[in-house]
C-alpha cells in the first residue's frame, strides 16, 4: 500500500464511530477496505474474519488480531433537566472526561453533538474548582432543556451509544498523527496492510485476520474468534500506551519513533518465549526497530487467544501517547515497522520453526 493510501486509511479508521458493543460503522469500513484481497465474514458479535484468498484446507493457521472497539460511553438515563447520565465503556480516567466533545447516536441512527457539561467557573465553589466530579455525577448536554425534549425531539434514551468526537490529523513534517481511538484502529490498519502486502503470495500457512469486538470491556470478541479460527499461531497487532513523556529514558519501553513494542508481560499475558525471541531475531535481521516491555498493568487480546488453545502468541504494539483519552499522538514510522515485522515473520516461518516454539 502506498504511503498516501495508508495515511488516508489511518485517518478514516480513527474517525470512525465504534465503541464497545457498537462496532458496526468500523466493521463496515474495515470489510470494505480488505474486500479485494481477503474473503470476509462477520458473526453476530460483529467479529470480522478476513481470510487470505490463497488459503488452502489442511494447512496450519496464523491468526492475526486487532480489535474494532475503542473506549466510549453509553446512555444510562435522561435526567429531568434533559441532561444525559452516562456510563463509561472501557477504561477511562475521570480527569480526561469533563468538557469532552461527543456524538450521541440516537434511536434513528442520527448523530447528535454534545459536550460533557461542566459548571462555569463563575458559579463554582472553591471546593468544586479543586475537584473533578465522579463520572456518576457528570452529564452530557445536547442542548435540550427537558427530559421530554431529549426523549421525544432528540430521540435519545437509555442504551444510546456515545462516541468521542475528534477529527484525525496528520503532520507530514513530523510524521505524527493526532486524533482519537488509535487504540486499536492503528492495529487494525496494520492488519489490513499486511493482508494487502501478502495478496497473491503463497505461504505455507493460512492467514486469517480477525477483527475482534469488545476488547475494551474484557477481551470478549477475541475469545470467540480464537474458538472459531483455532489458530496454530497468534500475532496480535495492538496499539499500546507510550511511556516516554513521564518515564526516565532508561526505563521507557514504549516510545514514539522507536518502533513497535514487543510485550514480554502485562497483567493478563506472558508470550510464548521462543516465539517472542524468534520475532525479535527476525526484526534484527531485517533492521526493523522495536522495544521490549514488561508491564505491571494492562491487558489485550493476546491473553484470550493464548488461553483458548495454547497457540504460541505474541503482541506487536504500536506506541500511542495518551491512550484512552480523547487526544492521541502516534507515529507513521512505528505503524509501518509493525507491518514490516509481521510480514517478515509470516514470510520466514516454516512448519519446523512453528514446531520449535513448543519444544523445551
Amino acid at each position: 500500500m502506498k504511503k498516501e493510501q495508508e495515511i488516508k486509511m489511518l485517518k478514516a479508521f480513527s474517525d470512525a464511530n465504534s465503541t464497545s458493543g457498537f462496532e458496526g460503522e468500523f466493521v463496515k469500513l474495515f470489510t470494505e477496505t480488505v474486500k479485494d484481497f481477503a474473503n470476509t465474514k462477520v458473526d453476530g458479535m460483529l467479529n470480522v474474519y478476513a481470510s487470505k484468498k490463497e488459503n488452502q484446507a489442511g494447512r496450519p493457521v496464523i491468526q492475526l488480531d486487532a480489535h474494532s472497539d475503542s473506549v466510549g460511553f453509553i446512555t444510562q438515563a435522561v435526567r429531568p433537566n434533559g441532561m444525559i447520565k452516562f456510563v463509561p465503556l472501557g477504561g477511562w480516567v475521570k480527569y480526561n472526561i469533563p468538557a469532552l466533545r461527543v456524538r450521541v447516536r440516537n434511536r434513528d441512527g442520527e448523530y447528535i453533538p454534545g459536550v460533557v457539561a461542566t459548571k462555569p467557573p463563575h458559579f463554582m465553589t472553591q471546593a468544586e474548582r479543586n475537584n473533578v466530579p465522579d463520572v456518576a455525577d457528570m452529564s452530557i448536554d445536547v442542548g435540550s432543556s427537558s427530559r421530554e425534549e431529549t426523549l421525544n425531539d432528540y430521540k435519545i434514551d437509555t442504551g444510546c451509544p456515545i462516541f468521542v468526537d475528534v477529527k484525525c490529523e496528520y503532520n507530514e513534517k513530523s510524521g505524527l498523527f493526532f486524533g482519537k481511538d488509535f487504540d486499536d484502529r492503528f492495529g487494525a490498519a496494520a492488519m489490513a496492510d499486511v493482508l494487502e502486502t501478502l495478496d497473491g503470495e503463497e505461504t505455507p500457512f493460512n492467514v486469517v485476520a480477525a477483527l475482534s469486538s469488545q476488547e475494551e470491556v474484557g477481551l470478549r470478541g477475541a475469545y470467540v474468534t480464537a474458538r472459531t479460527v483455532k489458530p496454530d499461531l497468534g500475532i496480535v497487532l495492538e496499539s499500546c500506551p507510550a511511556d516516554d513523556t513521564f518515564t526516565p529514558a532508561w526505563l521507557s519501553q514504549t516510545a514514539l519513533k522507536h518502533g513497535p513494542m514487543m510485550r514480554d508481560m502485562d497483567t493478563s499475558f506472558l508470550p510464548n518465549p521462543k516465539f517472542q525471541q524468534y520475532a525479535c531475531d527476525i526484526a534484527d535481521k531485517n533492521h526493523i526497530p522495536y522495544t521490549r516491555s514488561v508491564r505491571t498493568g494492562g491487558g489485550q487480546d493476546g491473553a484470550a487467544i493464548y488461553y483458548e488453545n495454547g497457540a504460541p502468541t505474541i503482541v506487536i504494539g504500536i506506541p500511542v501517547r495518551y491512550e484512552h483519552s480523547p487526544y492521541c499522538f502516534s507515529a507513521y514510522q512505528d505503524f509501518k515497522a509493525a507491518v514490516e515485522m509481521t510480514v517478515a515473520i509470516i514470510r520466514d516461518l516454516t512448519n519446523e520453526k512453528l514446531a520449535s516454539f513448543s519444544q523445551f
